[in-house]
């Protein structure tokens, strides 16, 4: 039950990802790609009917990581306070731009919440993608497998960091640059005329600098953590992991030159769940590494809940995940078709 939950809880957070992602780079390219208030109202609406149900397998994960791994969830809730406050804040902002830049019809107003936008889902992207990172470099537990640790310290990975250290940074650039390409391929599938053009555009340059910080973040990672290897050679077939990553970013970029806007999204789709699969991979089964000491690492066998619950809960997780599947789809169907920034969306 523990292999199976650790992917139940993976596969809740590549959801997040995939679907909140396309959410983030929109508000990414926003001062970037509008260069009008119709192009602001149609990149704002591009997302409107979905961002917020999107959220909700952040919700989701949150909630089915407290159920299974509740020692993980109060280690890491606890030692990483201080960014969940700021990502709590940033949340709260991007939403109250999306809902509040329209209520009243001032260039001041708007503006305003254009920045707020633009700034919340910035750093949105950065703070999660460090996140991730501080999970695969290890943070200092101690003996009750509690830590602290501060936004950042000497910039460097060693038995005592800060949240924030040159291999983070790393890990937040490579999810600004992800989300911001995954956005503008979402713009392409949605967005009409010269905005859909300038968004093509915009995916393709991005697509460099997505390639660049790729194979930069690859060798920093086992540079890093040099254990994250061992499953693949314990099992090579893994190894197909990375070519597929690989192949997601070629398919990003010969379907996007080939204007065929779905098969380009979804590449990227894919491109950021093996991304995601390739470090559960490799850390299985730990699920928060110590870097100061690996016999006080937060492990699937020392932080699952007891049997019954999960036979139980494995019952409502399908129910409920069955609901939201049938949400989804229909949600999206709906939305299909082009948006514009005067009628809406297309359906």
């Amino acid at each position: 039950m523990g292999f199976v939950w650790f992917w139940i809880v993976a596969v809740m957070i590549a959801a997040y990802v995939v679907l909140d992602g396309f959410d983030l780079g929109v508000g990414i390219l926003f001062p970037i790609l509008a260069c009008s208030e119709t192009d602001r109202r149609t990149m704002i609406r591009s997302i409107g009917p979905v961002w917020d149900g999107n959220e909700v397998w952040l919700l989701a994960g949150g909630g089915t990581l407290f159920f299974a791994f509740p020692l993980l969830y109060a280690s890491s809730f606890s030692g990483f306070y201080l960014p969940l406050m700021i990502v709590l804040w940033l949340l709260i902002g991007r939403g109250a731009s999306i809902e509040l830049r329209m209520h009243i019809d001032r260039e001041l107003w708007r503006s305003f919440f254009d920045g707020i936008f633009f700034l919340a889902s910035a750093l949105l992207a950065v703070f999660f993608g460090a996140a991730l990172a501080n999970v695969i470099r290890g943070v200092p537990l101690a003996a009750d497998q509690t830590f602290f640790l501060p936004l950042w310290t000497n910039w460097r990975v060693g038995p005592a960091p800060g949240i924030l250290d040159w291999y983070t940074v790393i890990g937040g650039v490579v999810a600004l640059v992800a989300l911001a390409t995954h956005g503008a391929l979402w713009l392409t599938l949605k967005a009409p005329g010269k905005l859909e053009d300038c968004a093509r555009r915009a995916a393709t340059w991005l697509w460099t600098a997505l390639l660049a910080v790729t194979f930069i973040s690859l060798p920093a990672t086992v540079a890093v953590r040099p254990t994250l290897l061992n499953n693949y050679q314990a099992h090579p077939v893994l190894f197909i992991i990375p070519a597929l990553v690989i192949a997601s970013l070629v398919g990003i970029l010969s379907f996007t030159h080939q204007r065929r806007p779905l098969a380009a999204f979804l590449s990227s789709c894919l491109y950021l769940v093996f991304m995601l699969v390739g470090a559960a991979a490799g850390l299985y089964p730990i699920l928060l590494p110590s870097s100061t000491n690996p016999g006080h690492d937060i492990t699937v066998a020392n932080a699952l809940t007891g049997a019954h619950s999960l036979h139980v809960g494995l019952i409502w997780w399908c129910f409920g995940l069955a609901l939201a599947l049938t949400y989804f789809t229909v949600s999206y169907r709906l939305f299909r078709g082009k948006v514009s920034a005067e009628a809406g969306y297309g359906h």
